[in-house]
Formats: C-alpha cells, sequence, structure tokens
C-alpha cells in the first residue's frame, strides 16, 4: 500500500475513534484533535481550561507533534506543569494543503508512537 493510502486510512481510523471517544461521533476536525494532544501532553485533563489556555495546548501538541521533524525542542517544564518547547528551525512556507498533511502524518505518528494502531 503506497505511503499516501496509509496515511489516509490510518488518519480516518483515529478520526473514526477519537471522535466516538470525544464527541459521540460527531467527526472531530484537525484542530480539535491537535487540542486533545495538548491535554495529554500537560497531563491534566479533568480540569477545565481558559481561552487562552486552549490556545496554549494547542501550541504544546503543535511542538510536540513537530519534534521529531526538527523544528522544536522540549525546552523544561514551568512550576505549574506546563512544557515548553523552543525553536530549533524555523517551518517553512507551505501551502494551507501542506500543512494540513503535515500535520496529520505527525499526529498519526504520534498515535503509532503511543501504540494506537496496535
Amino acid at each position: 500500500m503506497a505511503r499516501d493510502e496509509v496515511l489516509k486510512e490510518r488518519w480516518e481510523l483515529l478520526v473514526s475513534q477519537l471522535s466516538a471517544k470525544f464527541s459521540n461521533g460527531d467527526p472531530l476536525d484537525l484542530d480539535a484533535i491537535i487540542y486533545l494532544i495538548g491535554i495529554q501532553e500537560l497531563g491534566q485533563p479533568k480540569r477545565k481550561y481558559k481561552k487562552d489556555e486552549k490556545v496554549n495546548l494547542m501550541h504544546i501538541a503543535i511542538c510536540r507533534l513537530l519534534e521529531p521533524y526538527g523544528y522544536y525542542e522540549f525546552d523544561f517544564f514551568d512550576p505549574d506543569g506546563w512544557p515548553h518547547y523552543k525553536v530549533k528551525e524555523n517551518l517553512p512556507f507551505l501551502k494551507a494543503g501542506e500543512q494540513s498533511v503535515l500535520m496529520k502524518e505527525a499526529i498519526v505518528s504520534y498515535f503509532v508512537e503511543k501504540g494506537f494502531f496496535e
């Protein structure tokens, strides 16, 4: 099976299972999945988040997702337990569709690493 087909198949499975678990089956979009990864990475799933904290959760997720690609590097945890990353390399200019593919690929890789597809 071609790499793109594997990515598409895994992405659809991931969206289906996460949607069933977190949104009563309503399909989660890319941003919602990034948000969930941010909560997972912070490790504080039971609390309520303010609007600015939700943005920060998405930032944590994006940094974590793009870390294996060499764009970010984990730096430290602050006193509240929030992870901080530093930029290693600036992201290249990507068209919207290219950004979406990169993030889907990074998300699928993240879930492969977590053993989701086994």
